[in-house]
Formats: structure tokens, C-alpha cells, sequence
């Protein structure tokens, strides 16, 4: 077996993100002298960023305010919005809700803001490494002591091939974990220690966005509006966003809610629907697609956040899920987060007792008062509403805290799903299919290197679960990542097309058997959401 190398610093963050980025900055204000370093799985900074993203400034202001001298390249003052609920040929125009009141925030695009901010960790210090995917946790007598970097040159097969170099140990007195909505490490960490026990299961939504070029004159630069309605039922969550930039562009994005319970919900092709909504078609018919990318969030709040201090291991952002889901916005969370996990450590020197703080915060605050809005919606659109201005009116202080439920059990059997008739038509507007979206999202995977997807007894696709649920992988990936074709005995067998992989973690969260494992391909290896 190769020998691995060894790198030893005081702090090891992973994921270069909003909250991993914003913890490294405020670790070097306050102790220049910490070695700290940022590991980044995606080829570069920011390569697999993905937010909707209407930021809320002052966290960032108050981290890093020359950030407005030089904003990213993709930066529109918010100027106006607009709510609307959605019938297949209408949009019926409702009052604005006090949590989408954006002025004074700013649409920008975190792959391009987080190399900026990357930058800044630099110069101060901070050793960034793009393209190293942490595999695992290291773990020595009950305290996580760094990170294993996953190994390079792995031959399909498993083994080591001819250029094969086992990946380094990072070894760290802290190590912070903010890899983001369902981080693998994070996943790895929260059963190993039992972080989530006692706490609620973590929810999720999974989101689409494009970017789209339109005709001149078409985009109004600043205007945010929102939907919800068509194309879901009153009982599926989801809802969507249209963010205009400056040069005719826009953000086109969707969200659906993975506690939905039809088998037979296609959730990329609800998106592609709600682009060809009458309203949509105008805006985008002449235009051209640009860019596409997929990305789940985690949206259970305050009662769902996993312990998020460990010996030696802080958890942060949304890795923990500390997203405002009514605001629809993480990233200013995510600074906050990170920023306050650097200067806990600062002041204490240890991990202990972070989440108390961090509770206790302005942004443990913002996650308490709308506790419960996403679990509101269990029981329909309309509930879902009455009950979020009840919580809007009580500014979060009604006596109890809802639950949520577990999102890969959240299916019915096909015997028992009704059969929904959702009036989607065809589609004209690219792309015409799951694959020509993917080739939007910039993809680079090696297709000699091991499926990173691994399921674990995939008998279960092609007997029980074909019956059960009809392969319901085949419809919730938004990458047509899993397919079951022919096994040339008569009989089907699951194809995992791991090369089409945009990194949302999906399938490691609606599986209904819990089966499928999402762990990190090759560094370097996934999308390219740089202008996303």
C-alpha cells in the first residue's frame, strides 16, 4: 500500500463556499497566525456553486465591505418584486410576502463572487485547494482530528492504476465541515456520531436554475418575482423564482420540495413546464439557454439543524441547513455561520458549545422565528399559506414547533398513488431532455474512474422497486444519472450514468430504499457553475 502524505494544520475547513470562505477570512483577522486551509472539491473556486442567489448584504458587508468596490461580474441591485400564484394559462398577481421584500439585497452569482472572496483568504494567509475532495473523517480515541483526501488514478474496476496517488491526510487540530446541502463527510459524521439524534429529520428541496439570454429590451434588470401554483398540485411543494440581470440576462429557476409523495413526479420535467406557462413563454421564446445547473438545499430550520459541535469538529452553514426557507436564502445565513464559528474558535480555542451560540444568535434567531413555515405545508398549498401568515403576524412565537418527516419515506406505493393529471403539454423551449441540460452544466468526469454513485444491492431496482414505486431514480434525478435497461435475459437492469452527475445529491436523499450513497468522484471532477 502507498505511503500517504501528511499535512498538518491548525485548521482545516472544507468546502470553499459562502460559510467555509467566510470562517477562514475571520480566522485570519483574528489569529493571523493559524495555518488554515480550504479544500475544495470542485475543479476551481466556485465551479460547483449553485444558488438562486438574492443575497442579503450585511454579513458580508460586515466580514469583507471593500467587497462592493469590486463586486463579481454578475452583481444587480434588487429593485422591485413581484409574487404571483400560477393556473396553467394565468397569473393571478398577490401581495408580496414580508419575507420576499428584497430591496436593498443584490442578485449576484456565487460562482463568481466566491473566487473573489477566495482571493481575499489568500492574501491573508490561507492555503485554498481547489480540486481535493475530502473522502472521509479521521477520527482518533472519539475526536475527528482532519480529513482524508480521496485517492487519484483509481481504475473503473476499483483498483489503482498507472498514474494512482492515495490522497493525503489533512491532519488539523479543528476541523469545519461546510460542504454544503448534504455534504458526504458531513452525512459520514452525523451517523457516526450521533449528532442528529433526538432532532428532527433534515427536509429538502431540490432546485433548478438557468441562465438565458434574451432578445433586447425583453428583461427588466432588478426585478425579482416569485410563483407558486402551476405546474405542481395544491399538495406537491414547490415554487419558482425569475431574477432579471443587467444585459437582457436572467435566472430561471424551480424548487421542488422532496417530501412530495407521487412515484411518478418527474421534477426536471415540472420545471421545463413551468418555462412554457404562458407568462414564461413570452419572456423566454427567442432567447437562448446558457447555462443549467441542479442542486438540492436543506430547508428543516431550526429543528432539524444536527448537533454542529464535536471534539474537534464544527459544522457550519448548510451543511448544518441553517437556509431561511421562507426568505428562500442560505447565503447570508452561511456567512454568519462561518463567520461565527471562526471567532468561537478565536475566543475559546476549542469546538465545545458552538451550536448553543450559534442558536443563541442573530441567525439562530432568523431560523426560530420561521420554524414553522416549511413544515405548514404538509398538508397543502393553501395550509401551507394560512398557516405561514399566522406565523408572519406572531413574528414566530407560537407555543410549538412542527415537525417534519422524513423525505425518502415520504412515497406512496404505486397501488396506492392516485394517478394525477397535471395538464403538461409538450415542449418547444431547449432543452429538449435531461442529457442536452446536462451538456449546459459544463460536466467533466472521467468516465474511467469508479461509479461514485454506489448502490448498495441494485437487485432491489429490478425486482422489488420497478413493482413497489416503479424506479422512481428514473424520474427524480435531474441528470438521467440512473437508468434501467435491457439485462439481455429479459428482465431489467440499473445503468448508473455517473459521468452525467451535476453534484445535487438527489438520489442520496429521495431513494426510497436509502440504498444509494453519494460520494465524491475524483477531485476536480462534476460541474462548472461559474455564472450560475
Amino acid at each position: 500500500m502507498s505511503d500517504r502524505d501528511v499535512m498538518q494544520y491548525d485548521v482545516v475547513i472544507v468546502g470553499a463556499g459562502p460559510a467555509g470562505l467566510a470562517c477562514a477570512v475571520r480566522l485570519k483577522q483574528l489569529k493571523p497566525d493559524l495555518s488554515v486551509c480550504v479544500l475544495e472539491k470542485g475543479a476551481s473556486v466556485g465551479a460547483h456553486m449553485l444558488s438562486g442567489c438574492v443575497m442579503e448584504p450585511q454579513p458580508l458587508d460586515a466580514l469583507l465591505p471593500e467587497w462592493r468596490d469590486a463586486p463579481p461580474a454578475i452583481c444587480v441591485p434588487a429593485k422591485r418584486d413581484e409574487f404571483h400564484y400560477l393556473t396553467r394559462k394565468s397569473a393571478i398577481r398577490l401581495p408580496n410576502p414580508p419575507q420576499m421584500h428584497n430591496r436593498g439585497n443584490f442578485i449576484v452569482s456565487l460562482g463568481l463572487l466566491m473566487p473573489w472572496i477566495a482571493q481575499r483568504a489568500e492574501a491573508m494567509g490561507v492555503d485554498v485547494f481547489p480540486g481535493f475532495a475530502a473522502a472521509e473523517a479521521l477520527i482518533e480515541e472519539g475526536r475527528v482530528a482532519g480529513v482524508r483526501i480521496g485517492d487519484m488514478g483509481v481504475g473503473k474496476d476499483g483498483r489503482p492504476g498507472p498514474n494512482f496517488t492515495p490522497g493525503a491526510d489533512i491532519r488539523a487540530g479543528t476541523t469545519i465541515l461546510a460542504e454544503g446541502c448534504r455534504g458526504s463527510v458531513t452525512k459520514q459524521l452525523i451517523a457516526k456520531l450521533g449528532l442528529a439524534d433526538g432532532r428532527e429529520p433534515q427536509t429538502y428541496g431540490l432546485g433548478f436554475k438557468e441562465l438565458w439570454q434574451l432578445p433586447p429590451g425583453r428583461a427588466e434588470a432588478g426585478l425579482i418575482q416569485h410563483s407558486v401554483g402551476w405546474p405542481v398540485d395544491s399538495h406537491t411543494y414547490g415554487g419558482s423564482f425569475v431574477y432579471h440581470l443587467d444585459g437582457d440576462r436572467v435566472y430561471v429557476g424551480y424548487v421542488v420540495g422532496l417530501d412530495y409523495a407521487d412515484p411518478r413526479f418527474r421534477p426536471f420535467e415540472a420545471f421545463q413546464q413551468f418555462k412554457h406557462h404562458p407568462r414564461l413563454h413570452a419572456l423566454l421564446d427567442g432567447g437562448e439557454l446558457l447555462a443549467y445547473g441542479a442542486r438540492t438545499i436543506a430547508a428543516g430550520g431550526w429543528q432539524s439543524l444536527p448537533r454542529m459541535d464535536a471534539p474537534g469538529l464544527l459544522i457550519v452553514g448548510d451543511a448544518a441547513g441553517t437556509l431561511n426557507v421562507p426568505k428562500i436564502k442560505g447565503v447570508h445565513q452561511a456567512i454568519r455561520c462561518g463567520t461565527l464559528a471562526a471567532e468561537h474558535l478565536a475566543a475559546h480555542g476549542d469546538s465545545a458549545d458552538f451550536e448553543a451560540r450559534w442558536r443563541d444568535s442573530p441567525g439562530g434567531h432568523e431560523l426560530k422565528r420561521v420554524r414553522n413555515f416549511k413544515p405548514g405545508f404538509h398538508r397543502g398549498l393553501w395550509w401551507g399559506l394560512a398557516n405561514g401568515a399566522l406565523e408572519t403576524l406572531t413574528v414566530g412565537r407560537s407555543p410549538w414547533t412542527l415537525g417534519h418527516r422524513d423525505n425518502h419515506l415520504a412515497l406512496h406505493r404505486l397501488e396506492t398513488a392516485a394517478v394525477v393529471e397535471r395538464g403538461w403539454t409538450g415542449r418547444e423551449l431547449p432543452p429538449r431532455d435531461r442529457p442536452a441540460a446536462v451538456f449546459h452544466a459544463g460536466n467533466v468526469h472521467d468516465e474511467a474512474q469508479p461509479a461514485h454513485l454506489k448502490v448498495a444491492d441494485t437487485t432491489i431496482c429490478a425486482t422489488r422497486c420497478v413493482t413497489e414505486f416503479g424506479n422512481p431514480c428514473e424520474h427524480f434525478c435531474p441528470a438521467q444519472v440512473y437508468e434501467m435497461v435491457d439485462d439481455g435475459a429479459g428482465g431489467k437492469r440499473l445503468q448508473i450514468n455517473a459521468a452525467n452527475c451535476v453534484h445535487c445529491k438527489a438520489c442520496d436523499i429521495k431513494d426510497p430504499y436509502g440504498i444509494i450513497t453519494w460520494t465524491t468522484p475524483e477531485g476536480g471532477s462534476g460541474p462548472n457553475y461559474q455564472n450560475l
